[in-house]
């Protein structure tokens, strides 16, 4: 067994950065692992695009900022010229954040923020996502060049008689960037319900990307606010470290925003299942809950309850996944009412959504 456990072809990882400690540090992660393999590491942009047509690895992890080319410019040369999985090592800056979106807009795979400050140069923390997103970008179907077609809506669809929606909660994580960037455009900037997104992200992150999010969208996106009153047509995102809770106002039951710390112990902050939960409890039938790509099962819970208040629960299908671990949860369960490929959940939406409306 131990032959074979050495004998097994291992993920190749490129190491990019040009930081010797930053290097020695990741280098060390990578290899602790029986199923990687550290093929080399890289100081700064020639030496990777070199190292890459040398080595050839699966994975390269690359850091934004670098002196003269810096990690944006590179990972436009290995799309354009050798594509293969690219992961983003970035600062938790605002100014970090903005090039972290543009590289995954460029093609990147996914990021892991590195959080360092001047008085502590221990990067311990990032391991676990660090691995296990090198791991979902070594067996990923982002290369996979054959999709599902669109899916056309049935008549019987159409004419369900359950209540129109009122609200959509989506909730993603790994490969939530690009997949978001792919589907909110989608939506018609008339869109008379709003829509709330969990997307597991560190401080500094959430309002970059919400900004992102509405230049490439016809619809306004924000990041969401304590006590702001939710509107139709308008897109929310989860401020990272609150949990985003949807409650009635007091005093006309119109529904806010509670953003706080509780649950302290859930696993992600902001939590999926916990503002699904909240949107089932408010919204009952007349919620949407869309579970898309990601590791772990955040999100069952809450996909659990909205559909068992009758509610149109959709989860992506694995094919269009960057991960397929949230939606799989789902599937499992048998809580989904549609498993639709990325580009057609927009429009099942809109059309579940509109099927009842009459124009003013």
């Amino acid at each position: 067994m131990s032959c074979d456990l050495e004998n097994a072809v291992r993920t190749r990882v490129l190491i990019v950065d040009d930081s010797a400690f930053m290097r020695t540090a990741i280098a060390r992660m990578v290899a602790s692992e029986r199923d990687m393999q550290v093929v080399g590491t890289a100081c700064g942009a020639r030496d990777a695009l070199q190292k890459i047509v040398s080595l050839d690895p699966d994975v390269v992890t690359l850091d934004v900022e670098m002196p003269g080319m810096d990690g944006l410019g590179v990972l436009r040369h290995i799309m354009t010229e050798f594509p293969r999985p690219v992961i983003m090592v970035s600062a938790a800056t605002e100014k970090d954040a903005q090039t972290t979106f543009a590289a995954l807009g460029a093609g990147a795979f996914d990021y892991v923020p590195k959080q360092l400050s001047p008085a502590s140069l221990e990067i311990g923390h990032i391991r676990t996502e660090l691995i296990a997103k090198i791991r979902s970008a070594a067996h990923s179907h982002q290369s996979r060049a054959a999709r599902k077609s669109p899916q056309s809506i049935s008549d019987s669809e159409l004419s369900s008689p359950s209540p129109t929606p009122a609200i959509v909660a989506i909730g993603v994580s790994t490969g939530g960037p690009r997949a978001l960037e792919q589907i909110l455009p989608r939506f018609p900037a008339n869109l008379p319900v709003p829509i709330l997104i969990v997307q597991h992200m560190p401080a500094g992150f959430t309002r970059s990307f919400a900004q992102r999010l509405s230049t490439l969208s016809s619809i306004k996106v924000c990041e969401a606010a304590h006590r702001e009153l939710i509107r139709p047509g308008v897109i929310y995102v989860a401020p990272a470290g609150l949990h985003m809770h949807v409650v009635s106002r007091l005093s006309d039951a119109k529904p806010v925003f509670n953003l706080n710390r509780r649950p302290e112990h859930a696993e992600h902050m902001p939590s999926v299942d916990v503002m699904m939960n909240s949107v089932a409890q408010v919204f009952g039938d007349r919620a949407v809950g869309v579970i898309m790509t990601g590791m772990g099962s955040d999100g069952l819970d809450g996909m659990t309850s909205i559909f068992r208040e009758g509610g149109l629960t959709i989860g992506q299908d694995e094919a269009s996944c960057a991960v397929y671990g949230m939606p799989r949860a789902c599937a499992e369960r048998g809580i989904l009412r549609r498993v639709l490929s990325l580009p057609d959940i927009p429009s099942h939406i809109v059309h579940a959504v509109l099927r009842r409306r009459k124009p003013a």
